[in-house]
């Protein structure tokens, strides 16, 4: 049995703090060891934040820690209460969000791999819109079908990466059922990304957030997340140490000017906007995964 799924069907049995105590002793397990995916997020902090040696090797320690701070997040996610997810996120600069769900119903926002994009989702259909979003499918099978159930669980509706059928189904879901269509558009999943300047670099991300927002004539937003301490009463409420912070970008325009241009523009702005928030807290970007640098 695959080793998530395992987890994610034991958790429910066992106490919160055993659930973080195990996550996050197998994150200090896998940084000593170093194996292929300690390396790559080496790799990829250095080239977010230039830093080497004992310094990058402390940014991936604490790099591994917001990740498995992550997993034991959804493991606990199923258990809380809305009231208790509503304590764990803060919300910045969410005007424009506001503003075009209640003008427009709708509205696109361009995430990365960054801090708990699960309770970002369950706090947003509780407090914005019914959102939409897509997810990559992993093997087995089973897995991916238990934590698709999860995610709707939480209020979601989410749709498998299946090629381009997965745009034709969103673009259905923005006219009928509107909300927030929330993208994790860091890696590039489809085969066609587009080039733009990330921290000085050539990469690679995804075009869905702009040519959907294009194709339905929707606002865009990025949203930068991240991890924050909590202390006091909020604190208490978040039954948690750890709250997550969504930092809204400003809206982003479409240009003028013909659609392959358009979308190279946008996709530009929000890979920008969410560069900045990864160069401010790098540890929590979990790209343990090959990211799409251009050599």
């Amino acid at each position: 049995m695959n080793a998530f799924l395992f987890a994610w069907r034991v958790s429910r049995f066992v106490p919160v703090w055993f659930i973080r105590v195990c996550a996050g002793a197998g994150a200090w397990v896998a940084w000593l060891r170093r194996g292929r995916g300690v390396r790559r997020l080496e790799d990829n902090l250095h080239r977010v934040t230039g830093v080497e040696g004992r310094e990058l090797r402390r940014l991936a320690r604490k790099g591994m820690a917001s990740a498995a701070r992550y997993y034991a997040e959804v493991l606990e996610l199923r258990r809380l209460t809305g009231s208790v997810i509503d304590a764990r996120v803060r919300m910045i600069g969410a005007e424009p969000a506001i503003a075009a769900m209640r003008d427009a119903g709708r509205m696109v926002a361009a995430l990365g791999h960054s801090g708990n994009w699960d309770l970002v989702g369950a706090y947003t259909c509780r407090n914005l819109g019914l959102v939409t979003t897509v997810a990559e499918i992993i093997e087995p099978r089973e897995a991916f079908e238990e934590f698709l159930r999860y995610r709707e669980q939480l209020g979601m509706n989410v749709l498998g990466h299946e090629g381009s059928a997965t745009f034709r189904h969103l673009i259905q879901a923005a006219k009928e059922k509107g909300g927030v269509l929330a993208l994790l558009a860091d890696r590039d999943l489809s085969g066609s990304g587009i080039h733009v300047e990330m921290w000085g670099h050539a990469v690679r991300v995804a075009p869905g957030p702009a040519a959907l927002a294009i194709a339905t004539d929707t606002i865009l937003l990025p949203l930068a997340v991240h991890y924050e301490r909590l202390r006091g009463r909020r604190r208490w409420a978040a039954r948690s140490k750890w709250g997550t912070v969504m930092d809204f970008g400003p809206i982003i325009p479409v240009p003028s000017g013909a659609r392959t241009d358009r979308v190279p523009v946008m996709t530009q702005a929000w890979a920008s906007y969410l560069a900045e928030g990864v160069a401010k807290h790098p540890e929590d970007w979990h790209m343990i995964q090959r990211f799409g640098w251009i050599e």
